[in-house]
């Protein structure tokens, strides 16, 4: 279980203070974050740590997508970490916090490809869904009417006559805005008056798309997908929402379930056929560039990794495009910063 937020900025600041932290750059570099990229980020932060031994070996702690945005742009300096990782880009909201707080040079790299995988025990009932049917399960408020299903045969009477259970992260999760965005918003707007509605009431029509059920259909196992896993599989006839890696690293304790037709494999999500297929970043603090001794050096190890020859796709992780790669590495050669106008493209 992860250290609340306020009390792993405390542990941080003692950790930092006791290896002599600060303007110094004594300190190991610091990365928060998402429990998605949480598993390639320790990847390479070992094998920094093994190829460049002058430098300290990096912390890394998963603390969900959100949670370590917020620690990430709370401000510079020995009390702040380096890197975050997330399972979705940054917001301008969030950008607009940096930027408020110091935190004005960014470098965004999108490392990879992962997919937000719907997984199922393989001795339970096998069953393949859409994402209106998911939406229609677990909305609150299914196209702005009552929730009362309860069995995913009431959902629709081809599925199994078996209780709607899902485990799922909780809101801080970048799995979990994902979830939101890739399945249920496109789900709800399946339904033409939902579309409509957005020109009427905008407000509403994404209250009524993104607002998940709170009851014992959705269940949140925290930022653990190796809890997730252990909960399915204990579990045949229960759902889980995971990364495509952790799904991948456990198959034989765990199937991915067909969305819309399409299985979630390393096909399907590399070239985006797969509904829940989405990429992956990492955020550095350009600000400590100067101040953190081998925090350029790791991010360079980063870009060396992510190829599809290179050790990150060993780990699970869905190489990028070999364009999109070359775009990120110049990024990260250059240190370029992230730009107001970059988020919102």
């Amino acid at each position: 279980m992860r250290a609340p937020i306020t009390g792993l900025l405390a542990a941080m600041a003692a950790t930092l203070a006791a290896c002599g932290g600060g303007d110094g750059g004594v300190r190991a570099i610091t990365v928060v974050g998402s429990s998605t990229v949480y598993p390639f980020t320790r990847a390479v932060a070992e094998n920094f740590a093994r190829n460049n031994p002058e430098f300290r070996s990096p912390v890394v702690e998963s603390t969900g997508t959100g949670g370590g945005i917020e620690l990430f742009c709370s401000g510079v300096g020995a009390d702040h970490p380096d890197i975050v990782n997330a399972s979705r880009r940054m917001r301008m909201s969030e950008f607009e916090t940096c930027n408020a707080n110091g935190v004005d040079h960014i470098i965004e790299l999108r490392v990879g490809i992962d997919g937000l995988a719907v997984v199922e025990s393989p001795e339970g009932p096998e069953i393949a869904l859409t994402r209106a049917q998911i939406y229609e399960a677990l909305a609150a408020e299914p196209y702005g009417g009552a929730q009362t299903t309860e069995t995913w045969s009431d959902v629709d009477p081809s599925l199994p006559d078996i209780p709607i259970r899902v485990y799922g992260p909780p809101t801080t999760s970048g799995t979990r805005d994902a979830f939101i965005e890739l399945i249920m918003e496109a789900g709800c707007e399946t339904n033409p008056a939902i579309v409509a509605m957005e020109e009427d009431d905008e407000d509403r029509k994404d209250r009524i798309c993104t607002t998940v059920r709170d009851d014992q259909a959705f269940i949140e196992a925290g930022e653990n997908d190796n809890l997730i896993i252990q909960r399915v599989a204990q579990n045949p006839g229960y759902l889980g929402l995971l990364g495509y890696s952790f799904m991948a690293e456990n198959e034989d304790e765990v199937i991915g379930v067909t969305i819309d037709g399409v299985e979630p494999t390393y096909d399907s999500i590399a070239n985006f056929e797969y509904p829940g297929a989405r990429p992956l970043y990492v955020y550095i603090k350009g600000n400590h560039l100067q101040a953190i001794r081998g925090l350029r050096e790791f991010v360079l190890e980063y870009v060396s990794a992510w190829g599809p020859d290179g050790y990150l796709v060993q780990e699970g992780m869905i190489a990028n495009p070999e364009e999109t790669r070359a775009h990120f590495a110049a990024i990260a050669e250059e240190m370029r910063p992230l730009t107001a106008e970059d988020v919102q493209s």
